[in-house]
């Protein structure tokens, strides 16, 4: 009995000492939130926008990834200001953004919801970029709505399947990332955060709070694993295929999360795509080395949509980016 109850003590203990409430919104405003005009109502959802730079230049939208929020772009945006109006958001669930009421977190829903956004700011056409899901979110609105984009830029994206994830089926989520509802400590957080990064000083101490942070306002640990237990993949390769867009991929050569070599199959199914490959970098190069990877991206953007259009020719063969992921992948 003793030894049970012990042992009970200790579970107790042990919980109490994991359990993570989430932050009052309040604060996360305070700290978080420019100004109280940058949350807008679009379709029933309380999203954080930022709309900066002039408002008769081009368009470009930028779609952050699982767990991010629009303070991913900083450094690239301040870049982007002088030539472009530049609009960033957070998800729903995501950084300041509130829960979907409708518990829909579906792409189909997240599109909708752009649109709706789009459509609120008067922005009949726009440049589109997202990394990792928001890369697969800014492809399936390329494919869904090729009347409302100019130019497609995809980093790092998601959308082939992987492991644990089928064409057509739900994934299952982990336990661990369930038990993310009651339990998530900053030390827990940051050894999740590190892969994403090839120098681990770029990860401070003011970058994981940012992260940890956001994620404990309300409800948004439960809309993130809702997102994840709502992804169903479908066969990218028919939809991308569609997409006559002008498109870049920048793709960090050691990323760990979405493979480099994956690039490859982009470049295959994508028929007006080229690469730019971005050694020494991880899955982040927005926040890893966001002024040397910003060129690309400006040089993209600046060229005429019929230059862009004829540039075809990816700077690597598909069969090169295997090549080279498969060495990556060795070191």
């Amino acid at each position: 009995m003793r030894i049970a109850a012990g042992l009970l003590l200790a579970l107790a203990v042990l919980a109490y000492a994991l359990w993570t409430p989430d932050r009052d919104r309040a604060s996360l405003e305070a700290k978080y939130l420019r100004a109280p005009s940058d949350l807008r109502q679009v379709d029933g959802v309380t999203l954080h926008v930022r709309d900066d730079g002039p408002r008769d230049a081009p368009a470009l939208l930028l779609i952050h990834g699982f767990g991010s929020s629009l303070h991913t772009w900083e450094t690239w945006s301040g870049q982007l200001l002088a030539s472009h109006r530049v609009i960033r958001f957070d998800l729903p669930g995501n950084g300041l953004s509130s829960p979907d009421p409708s518990g829909d977190y579906s792409d189909p829903r997240t599109i909708a919801l752009i649109i709706a956004l789009l459509d609120q700011l008067g922005v009949t056409k726009t440049a589109v970029l997202g990394n990792s899901i928001g890369g697969r979110i800014a492809w399936r609105f390329a494919a869904a709505h090729p009347e409302r984009l100019s130019k497609l830029i995809l980093v790092s994206p998601d959308g082939f399947a992987s492991p644990g994830f089928d064409y057509g089926k739900a994934p299952d989520v982990p336990l661990m990332v369930e038990a993310m509802r009651w339990t998530l400590p900053k030390w827990l957080l940051k050894p999740s955060l590190a892969p994403a990064y090839v120098d681990p000083s770029v990860m401070t101490d003011a970058l994981t709070t940012r992260y940890h942070e956001l994620m404990l306002g309300p409800g948004a640990r439960g809309a993130m694993i809702a997102r994840m237990a709502q992804t169903v993949l479908v066969d990218p390769r028919p939809l991308l295929r569609s997409i006559t867009a002008p498109t870049l991929l920048l793709w960090g050569e050691q990323d760990r999360l979405i493979p480099f070599a994956n690039a490859a199959d982009y470049l295959a199914a994508l028929p007006n795509a080229r690469l730019v490959p971005l050694p020494r970098i991880g899955h982040l190069p927005q926040e890893e080395a966001a002024l040397r990877t910003v060129q690309p991206l400006i040089e993209f953007l600046d060229e005429p949509p019929a230059d862009a259009a004829q540039r075809v020719t990816a700077p690597l063969h598909s069969s090169e980016v295997a090549a080279r992921g498969a060495a990556d992948a060795a070191e």
